[in-house]
């Protein structure tokens, strides 16, 4: 028989790691696909490559503060409802404690205990930490985990940066004659391995997860190619 190891990651650490890997990938993505859309957009219009630079520099930093901000807005009320919910229950604890004991074990009790065996495990986890006991159970946080703004804030800029820099530097390295087509390969190549990543990490057939976002980035580059390339030919 094997004996089971205990270095294999478990419970809600593996799933915040993941969920935090999914939105660097994603926000890897979003850089790609916006960027790549802006530099082909202008690539239609102009040959020169200041304009060029100056474009996609542009979209980076708006994107990736934008998306920093974004994230820290977004991650920032959900740490506040967390401590909010956080301070009823530790006031409830305090100030009705039987009731709280008899909420832990119904709670216990639907997730396939017997009445006695969700009682004495309510007993013993409340008596170990009661607060910890119910932010588990009854509202699915963990004390030891809330969500950090900044932190989420830094990985959506860093994850956005990383994404932005493929297009805007296949559009200003290579010489005129090969610009586009770089980048257009490029692109499609980064947002297949974006796309096949997103979709194993969320346990997705990765056929489809590829498919639709080549399309999409092909797409955006079609369009906004085609429309710098009227804007160009207006002499706008």
């Amino acid at each position: 028989m094997t004996e089971p190891t205990h270095d294999e990651p478990h419970g809600g650490t593996l799933g915040a790691r993941l969920n935090w890997l999914r939105a660097a990938v994603l926000g890897a993505n979003d850089g790609i696909v916006s960027t790549a859309g802006l530099v082909v957009g202008v690539a239609g219009a102009t040959e020169s490559r200041s304009a060029l630079l100056t474009a996609g520099l542009a979209g980076l930093l708006a994107g990736s503060m934008s998306m920093a901000a974004g994230e820290y807005v977004s991650v920032s009320t959900q740490r506040d409802s967390e401590m909010a919910a956080l301070a009823v229950e530790k006031r409830e604890l305090r100030e009705q404690p039987e009731a709280e004991l008899r909420e832990l074990t119904e709670l216990l009790e639907q997730r396939g205990l017997s009445r006695e065996v969700a009682r004495e495990a309510a007993e013993q986890l409340t008596a170990r930490d009661a607060l910890r006991a119910h932010a588990r159970v009854e509202l699915g946080i963990d004390p030891d985990e809330l969500t950090n703004p900044w932190h989420a804030a830094w990985a959506s800029f860093l994850s956005f940066t990383v994404g932005a820099l493929l297009p805007l530097l296949a559009i200003v390295l290579p010489p005129a004659g090969w610009r586009l087509a770089v980048t257009v390969v490029s692109v499609l190549a980064a947002l297949t391995l974006t796309g096949w990543s997103s979709a194993r990490l969320g346990a997705a057939a990765p056929k489809r997860a590829v498919l639709r976002n080549v399309a999409g980035g092909a797409l955006a580059m079609a369009v906004t190619y085609a429309a710098g390339s009227l804007l160009g030919a207006a002499g706008v």
